[in-house]
């Protein structure tokens, strides 16, 4: 019973990994949807094979204690056998090259004019910049993209340091970021939703703690969303936050940010205009909250060790104004 156990445990932790949001089985777009087909025939094929093998493994083991094996190993039944053998194995392998191929231009193919969008991975967070014709409507975000429904995207993908991999396993497979090197993926989500992904290639120290959220939104929540993001700060006529906007500019956030509208223009760092609107602060590391925008505004190395954010000196009152002007940054 104990063995019986050990393997239904083992079973189930298994399957566990068959769903949820990082699952590659758990599939929402069309290029997710392709792999999980071509991955599907693969099991299912090569599992048969392996059935076959071990059966005549077995048939060859049994005959060959009950006497019954032949003594002739190049009669004409082992020729058909291993006739038959490489015949079919031929025959997989093409069918199974054929199946990789198409299905590679299927993932690669647009149905439609893409929306495009640049991701370029840091060490250990992503650049988001929706490029437009027009200079004025482009703007950049941070580990979040929103996308539309029933739309493709073809994500360009390049990397700022080390090699990243950009990997969202419900909308499609991995396609890394080289330096030096522009690659890209398409992406397409069939319902609204939110899918994480995650950096798929060890970039370091932090490279756990390196996550990604997709938002499919319908069209008309997307049109709004780009609307929002757009826009360039006004004034805060909160008086706490207005204090913290004074802080960051004053201290050395200003050098390594962008707030839009005001006058901190750094390129360092994530562009800030609308980071209160964001889920995740840290690449994913913590919910955007006044509480988690204070914990990783006092102390960003304690949270994310080796991370290129440097602990600013700040007095309580400092910090609960500036977390304050976060927060306002919607």
């Amino acid at each position: 019973m104990k063995v019986v156990d050990i393997l239904l445990f083992f079973f189930l932790t298994g399957v566990a990994g068959c769903s949820g949001s990082q699952s590659a089985l758990d599939v929402h777009g069309a290029p997710a949807i392709h792999l999980k087909d071509l991955m599907t025939a693969f099991v299912w094929i090569c599992g048969f094979v392996w059935l076959l093998v071990i059966f005549a493994l077995i048939y060859a083991l049994v005959r060959s204690r009950t006497g019954e094996a032949s003594t002739q190993p190049d009669g004409p039944w082992t020729k058909i056998v291993v006739s038959g053998a490489v015949a079919a194995t031929g025959v997989i392998i093409t069918g199974l090259t054929i199946a990789s191929y198409y299905t590679t231009r299927a993932i690669d193919g647009s149905q439609g004019d893409a929306i495009s969008i640049s991701v370029k991975g840091e060490q250990w967070w992503w650049r988001i910049r929706y490029p437009n014709r027009d200079p004025a409507l482009e703007f950049e975000t941070a580990n979040e993209i929103h996308i539309p429904v029933g739309r493709d995207v073809r994500l360009q993908l390049e990397s700022a340091d080390v090699i990243h991999s950009f990997w969202v396993p419900s909308l499609a497979g991995k396609q890394d970021l080289v330096p030096g090197r522009s690659n890209t993926l398409l992406i397409r989500a069939e319902r609204p939703g939110i899918y994480r992904g995650q950096c798929a290639e060890f970039c370091g120290l932090q490279h756990s703690h390196m996550g990604i959220l997709v938002v499919a939104d319908d069209e008309a929540s997307y049109a709004r969303w780009l609307a929002s993001q757009r826009k360039v700060q006004s004034q805060t006529m909160d008086p706490e936050a207005s204090a913290g906007e004074k802080v960051f500019l004053a201290k050395p956030c200003a050098a390594c940010h962008t707030v839009r509208g005001r006058s901190s223009t750094g390129t360092t760092g994530p562009d800030l205009t609308h980071v209160g609107s964001r889920q995740t602060i840290g690449a994913g590391l913590l919910e955007t909250t006044p509480g988690s925008l204070a914990a990783w505004i006092a102390d960003p190395q304690t949270l994310k060790p080796g991370n290129n954010m440097p602990m600013v000196p700040l007095t309580s009152n400092e910090l609960r104004q500036i977390s304050r002007y976060m927060d306002s940054l919607k």
